[in-house]
């Protein structure tokens, strides 16, 4: 009985430990050049103080770098899409970027990913027919990992960040979906080779808010995490069951890469959230739904159907509203290009989750822990479980 109740105890504290490795990293994206903003001194004490362990930073500057330094907060440095031409052209045009934003903080300041360029197709599309991403991206990726070998650096990898809607065919079924061509065929696989060759890993940004204005057939239940007992639906060439939008478009993503033989690369929301305009016109406030529901569902560590492990880290966007940011106005054209297939109008949206006082808009806990100290609420249960376990071996070998 005590051999028993032994192995019980060590099932459950790996469980425990299982639990606790899985749940994804929750950031948030910040630009610090945006103006009338606080000092990025100022926002670092207040994101540690909310428990916000991760960062994506948009525009990077060497103050907003240097803030983070000596930190527990890692960093995605996203380089700005006007620089992708340059690097790649040309090698030391990435190692003049890197001498500038990465080498002087590096390892004071916990950089876990640099991103050449976001978004890159739409920006293409929309402010710079000129730019064929198809003959620069890769390239740009592959200067700039070079720099970072050649400086020395072999722990920051290399990626560049997708737009859901730009790459995929469809989100439903999951297990029909596959990249767009000829997107497929000239960017991304050679890009997925890349990623697995150097252990990196693929950035998308991931908003249901979008595919729901497109379909507006989709409950809004479904796309906000809510819990009711028909608000699912399911994959019948699988058999899989969905009970919300965002892990459809993750699993999405996830078949796409196993048709072109990349299953295996992480996967990484480099944007997802939810304007706080739009719910003014509807029923609920429909921003703090989704981010609380978001929140929820990743520090669950329940992960995907198609990938139990889940996304490795998400970036809710933005930390604070940036209506007047050259990035923001670049960005949001995939979102207004779904508000003109609906007649709908998406100017002055609102996508901050802080005031510029650095209060919080939402009643939302992003440290996703109820006590407050980071523990999810699964942990909890089976670190009680594992006490008890190993209490009841203690009273039996005492009795013994």
């Amino acid at each position: 009985m005590p051999s028993l109740l032994l192995h019980t105890a060590n099932l459950l504290l790996v469980l425990l430990l299982v639990s606790a490795a899985s749940a994804t990293t929750i950031g948030v994206t910040y630009n610090a050049s945006s103006p009338k903003l606080p000092p990025p001194e100022h926002v670092v004490s207040t994101l540690q103080s909310r428990g916000i362990s991760a960062v994506r930073l948009l525009e990077p500057t060497p103050a907003a770098v240097r803030a983070f330094a000596y930190t527990n907060i890692t960093l995605l440095l996203s380089v700005p899409n006007n620089l992708i031409p340059s690097f790649a052209a040309n090698r030391s045009a990435a190692s003049v970027w890197l001498y500038t934003n990465v080498l002087p903080y590096h390892p004071r300041a916990h950089i876990s990913l640099i991103s050449a360029g976001s978004d890159v197709i739409t920006s293409a599309a929309t402010s710079n027919p000129d730019l064929d991403p198809s003959t620069v991206l890769l390239s740009a990726m592959q200067n700039l990992r070079l720099s970072l070998l050649d400086l020395g650096i072999r722990t920051i990898p290399v990626s560049t960040t997708f737009s859901f809607i730009d790459i995929m065919t469809t989100s439903f079924p999951p297990s029909a979906a596959e990249f767009q061509e000829p997107i497929g065929n000239l960017i991304l696989r050679p890009l997925l080779q890349f990623l697995e060759e150097t252990n990196s890993s693929l950035l998308v940004n991931l908003y249901p808010y979008n595919i729901y204005r497109i379909n507006s057939e989709i409950p809004i239940g479904y796309v906000l995490f809510q819990e009711h007992p028909f608000n699912f639906r399911d994959d019948l060439i699988t058999g899989v069951r969905y009970r919300n939008l965002f892990d459809m478009m993750v699993d999405a993503v996830v078949a796409a890469m196993t048709v072109s033989g990349h299953e295996s690369i992480p996967v990484i929301v480099a944007e997802t959230g939810w304007p706080s305009e739009y719910e003014a016109r509807a029923a609920g406030n429909y921003a703090e739904m989704y981010l609380k529901g978001l929140v929820k569902h990743l520090r669950s560590g329940l992960g995907t159907p198609l990938r139990k492990e889940g996304v490795a880290e998400a970036y809710i966007y933005q930390l604070f509203d940036e209506v007047d940011s050259s990035y923001n106005n670049g960005r949001n054209a995939t979102t207004a290009a779904a508000a003109a297939m609906i007649g709908g109008a998406e100017a002055g949206q609102h996508w901050g989750i802080m005031y510029p006082n650095m209060t919080l808009k939402y009643n939302v806990d992003f440290s996703g822990s109820a006590n407050g100290n980071g523990v999810s609420s699964v942990q909890m249960a089976v670190a009680f479980l594992v006490t008890l376990c190993w209490f009841g071996v203690f009273v039996i070998l005492a009795n013994s």
